[in-house]
C-alpha cells in the first residue's frame, strides 16, 4: 500500500485521462464546449452537437473513463425567418438587391441571414444546458442555437437518443406575426412597410438570437378547477436578440412541447450591440432575487430587472443596475454569476465575472440594510491575448480562463473586509495537451475534471495544414480529495465525476484504500443513511471488478471446444458442472497459493456485496410499506405485493429491526387477513414473493420485479437503470398518484435514473 500511495502522490492533481473524443467536423461557435449538471458534455461543430456522457461503469474493468457518445443532428434545410408574406418578401428582397443605390444593395447582399443566396451559414452558434429536473427523466434539456438563427430545445427520451421538443424560432415568429412584428405594448412600427430596408432589417434582427441562458428551477402556483392551488415546477429561458430585446420564456416541467409554455414576455434592454446574457439569482434573508446580466460588444454591462409573475419567493430590482458604464470598445465575451457566502459579512453575496478582451471584470454585490452595495474592478495582467473561454465551478467558486495562446489560468476567490481579491495560478497542462490550440474549456459539475476542446498547435513555427479537433480531459482533484467530498454528498448520480476518480484508483491499486473504508465506517456509525450504504456498495463492486481477469479472446468470437470436451460433456451430462464447482472450491480452500487466496478474497467481497444490497433492499421495502400504510383506502388493486413484502421482512435473519416489526403489525391489522395476491397474466396462477428480483408461477412463467415497487413487470415494456443495476415498471393510467410517486424514484443501488 505504501508503493500505491507514493504513486498517487507523484501524480499530482493535474493528470490527463483517456480516451480523448475526436470530433468529425471543425469547431463552431463561441464557448463550443459545455458541461451539464447530469454529466453530459456538449461540443459544437459545423455538422452537429456531439454529446458525451460520463458513466461511472460498475461492470467494466477498464481504467479509462467510460464515455457514451451521441449527437444532436442539425437540419439540412436552411432556417427561414418569417418577416411577412412569403411572396411579398421575395419581391422586396429582389428589388432591394437590384437597387441603383450601392449602399442599399451591398448592405442587403452582405447580410447572409436576410439574403442567403450568398451561401448558407453552417454550424452551431451556442448551446446551453438547463438545470437538473427539466425532462421526464429528471435530467437536463439542451438549447441549441445554429448559425442560421434557428433555436430549438432538445431532450433525450431514451438513452443516447435526442429529439427536438420545441422550436422556439417558429413559435416566436408566429407570435410576432400575430402582432404585426411590433414589440409588446408598442404599435409604433405597425404601419411600416417592409419595402424599406431599415424596417426589413428590424424585423429580422428582432428574431436573431445572440445567446440564451436557463434560469434555476422555480415554483408557480396554478389554480385548479376546484379553486385549489397547487405548485408547478417551472424554468425560465432568456433569449437575447440582436436588436437588444430579451425574450423570457417560462416552461412547466417536465417539458413535453408547446403545451409546456406558460408565458412569454419581451424586455427592452436598451443595450446596443448585445453579445451575452446570463441569469443573476441571489438569495437574501430567505427571499430570492432575480435579474438578467446583459453585456455588449462595446463594453457596458448592466443588470435588468425581470418581473416574474406568480412565481413563489422571487422579487426583483426596481430599476436597472449598471455594473460597467464605459463604452471602451472591449467586447463582453462571457458572463458568469456565482453565489458565495461572505465570511466577514456573514451573509450570501453574488459575484459577477465577465471576460472582456484579455481582462476579467468582476463585480461583488451585497445586500445590506443600506441597500445594494456594488464593488467592481478588473483583473489585469492575467493573459497577454484575449480570453476565448471562461468556465466557473459553482461547487467552490473557482474560475478558469483560457486565452488564444493556450494558457489556462485558475482564479480562486479570497474575501477581504470590504471586497474580494483573486489568487492567480497557471494550470500546468500535462504532456499531450500542452502546446495545442485550445478553443474552449468547461469544468465538470463537481470540479473533478476540466474538458478542453483543442486542435493542433504550431509545429516548428508553422501552422498545421490538417486540423483534428478533439475533447481532452484533465483532472483537477486527486482521488483522495474526491473520496472526502463523497462522504458529505447525498446522491451518487450527481457525483459521477468524483466517483470516477475513486473508481480509477481502486482499479489501479486492485484494493480499496484503508482510509476510505475507515472514514466510511465511522460515518455509518453516526448516520446510517442509505446513501452511505450505496457508496459502500459502489466501492466493493469496483473492487470486485478489479479482480476480474481480462478476457484473452474477444467476446464476439465463438468459444473453441475440442472433440474431447464435447465427449466429456455428452457422457457426464449435468455431473460435469458439479465436478468443476467441487474442484474450484477445493482449490479456493487450499492455503498458500496466490490464485487460491485471490479466489477466496473474491468470494468474500461477493458476500459483502450481497449483504449491502440486502440492507438497501430492506430499507426501500420499509419505505414502500410506509406509503402503503399512509393510504386510508383499502390496499386492494394497488399492484403493490404488500403481503409478500411483509412476509419477506419477517424472515429477516437478523430479526432486530423494530421499525419493520411495528410497521408490519400495523399493516397486517389494516389488511384484516386479506392478501390480494398477484396473478400471472398468461395462466392466471398466483405469483409468489420468494425473490425480490423475479417471480415464477407454477407453470414456469418468469416475470421480473420492479426495484421500486416490487410488483411484477408483466407489460411489454419496462425501464432499465442507467447503469443496468435494476429495472422499474412503467406507471399505468389507472395507478394512483402515490404509486406514480414511487415509480418516479431513482435506482436504489446507484441513484441513477431509469430509461
Amino acid at each position: 500500500m505504501a508503493l500505491c500511495d507514493a504513486f498517487w502522490a507523484a501524480q499530482g492533481p493535474v493528470v490527463q485521462r483517456d480516451p480523448p473524443i475526436k470530433l468529425l467536423s471543425p469547431v463552431s461557435g463561441f464557448e463550443p464546449v459545455s458541461w451539464a449538471e447530469d454529466h453530459r458534455l456538449a461540443a459544437s461543430s459545423d455538422k452537429c452537437v456531439s454529446v458525451v456522457e460520463l458513466m461511472c461503469g460498475i461492470h467494466s474493468i477498464s481504467q479509462n473513463m467510460i464515455l457514451h457518445r451521441s449527437h444532436v443532428p442539425l437540419s439540412d434545410t436552411a432556417c427561414e425567418l418569417k418577416v411577412g408574406p412569403e411572396k411579398q418578401v421575395e419581391v422586396v428582397k429582389e428589388g432591394l438587391a437590384k437597387s441603383k443605390d450601392p449602399i442599399v444593395s451591398q448592405m442587403l447582399m452582405m447580410d447572409r441571414t436576410i439574403y442567403p443566396h450568398g451561401g448558407r451559414l453552417h454550424g452551431v452558434k451556442y448551446t446551453s444546458w438547463s438545470p437538473l429536473g427539466c425532462d421526464e427523466h429528471g435530467r437536463c434539456l439542451l438549447a441549441v442555437l445554429t448559425m442560421d438563427n434557428h433555436l430549438a430545445i432538445y431532450s433525450s427520451p431514451s438513452h443516447l437518443c435526442w429529439k427536438p421538443r420545441l422550436d422556439l424560432t417558429a413559435l416566436y415568429g408566429e407570435m410576432l406575426n400575430s402582432r404585426n412584428y411590433s414589440a409588446q405594448n408598442d404599435d409604433s412600427h405597425s404601419t411600416c412597410s417592409i419595402e424599406n430596408l431599415d424596417e426589413l432589417q428590424r424585423r429580422y434582427h428582432m428574431q436573431m438570437p445572440a445567446s440564451m441562458e436557463w434560469s434555476g428551477l422555480c415554483n408557480k402556483q396554478q389554480v385548479q378547477t376546484n379553486n385549489a392551488c397547487r405548485d408547478v415546477n417551472t424554468v425560465l429561458l432568456a433569449v437575447l436578440m440582436e436588436n437588444g430585446d430579451v425574450v423570457v420564456w417560462q416552461f412547466s416541467l417536465p417539458m413535453m412541447g408547446k403545451d409546456s409554455v406558460v408565458s412569454s414576455s419581451t424586455i427592452k434592454s436598451g443595450v446596443l450591440s448585445p453579445s451575452k446574457c446570463t441569469w443573476w439569482e441571489y438569495e437574501h434573508s430567505g427571499r430570492k432575487m432575480s435579474g438578467l446580466v446583459v453585456g455588449s460588444s462595446d463594453g457596458p454591462v448592466k443588470i435588468l430587472p425581470v418581473n416574474l409573475k406568480a412565481v413563489k419567493g422571487y422579487f426583483t430590482l426596481r430599476q436597472p443596475v449598471v455594473l460597467w458604464p464605459e463604452r471602451d470598445q472591449i467586447p463582453v465575451l462571457n458572463i458568469k454569476c456565482i453565489t458565495l457566502f461572505h465570511p466577514h459579512q456573514k451573509c450570501n453575496c453574488s459575484l459577477v465575472v465577465v471576460a472582456r478582451g484579455p481582462y476579467v471584470f468582476w463585480c461583488l454585490l451585497i445586500i445590506s440594510k443600506a441597500g445594494l452595495n456594488v464593488h467592481n474592478s478588473h483583473i489585469t495582467g492575467l493573459h497577454s491575448t484575449p480570453i476565448i473561454s471562461m468556465t466557473v465551478s459553482h461547487h467552490d467558486g473557482t474560475i478558469f480562463t483560457c486565452s488564444l495562446d493556450g494558457k489556462v489560468k485558475k482564479l480562486t476567490v479570497v474575501f477581504t473586509d470590504t471586497a474580494v481579491k483573486f489568487k492567480q495560478e497557471e494550470v500546468v497542462l500535462p504532456e499531450g495537451v500542452a502546446g495545442r490550440r485550445i478553443h474552449g474549456i468547461s469544468v465538470s459539475p463537481n470540479s473533478a475534471y476540466l474538458a478542453l476542446l483543442s486542435s493542433e498547435g504550431m509545429l516548428n513555427g508553422l501552422h498545421s495544414i490538417n486540423h483534428t479537433y478533439q475533447v481532452q480531459f484533465i483532472t483537477l482533484k486527486t482521488p483522495d480529495e474526491a473520496a472526502v467530498e463523497l462522504l458529505e454528498a447525498q446522491n451518487l448520480f450527481r457525483k459521477t465525476d468524483l466517483l470516477d476518480l475513486v473508481r480509477w484508483r481502486i482499479l489501479k491499486d486492485k484494493a480499496i484504500p484503508l482510509a476510505y473504508l475507515n472514514n466510511l465506517d465511522d460515518k455509518l456509525q453516526v448516520t446510517r443513511t442509505t446513501y452511505l450504504l450505496r457508496l459502500k456498495l459502489f466501492l466493493f463492486r469496483i473492487l470486485y471488478q478489479s479482480m476480474e481477469k481480462t478476457p484473452s479472446e474477444a467476446y464476439w468470437q465463438p468459444t473453441q471446444t475440442t472433440a474431447k470436451d464435447s465427449v466429456v460433456d455428452t457422457e457426464a451430462g449435468g455431473d460435469a458442472d458439479e465436478t468443476m464447482e467441487t474442484s474450484t472450491l477445493e482449490e479456493a480452500t487450499k492455503g498458500g497459493g496466490k490464485v487460491c487466496s485471490a479466489e477466496v478474497q473474491k468470494i468474500n467481497i461477493g458476500c459483502r456485496i450481497e449483504e449491502v444490497e440486502y440492507q438497501l433492499l430492506k430499507e426501500n421495502m420499509k419505505k414502500v410499506l410506509s406509503e402503503v400504510y399512509l393510504r386510508t383506502c383499502i390496499t386492494q388493486n394497488t399492484c403493490i405485493p404488500t403481503k409478500g413484502m411483509c412476509d419477506f421482512l419477517k424472515n429477516d435473519p437478523d430479526g432486530e429491526d423494530r421499525t419493520a416489526k411495528v410497521l408490519i403489525g400495523h399493516i397486517m391489522n389494516k389488511m384484516n387477513k386479506q392478501t390480494f395476491p398477484e396473478y400471472c397474466r398468461l395462466c392466471k396462477e398466483i405469483l409468489p414473493f420468494t425473490n425480490c428480483r423475479q417471480t415464477e408461477c407454477k407453470n414456469g412463467h418468469i416475470w421480473l420485479r420492479c426495484a421500486l415497487s416490487y410488483q411484477a413487470c408483466q407489460n411489454m415494456t419496462y425501464r432499465r437503470c442507467l447503469l443496468q443495476d435494476s429495472i422499474a415498471s412503467v406507471a399505468e393510467p389507472e395507478d394512483s398518484d402515490w404509486i406514480r410517486k414511487i415509480l418516479q424514484g431513482s435506482c436504489i443501488y446507484c441513484d441513477s435514473p431509469f430509461y
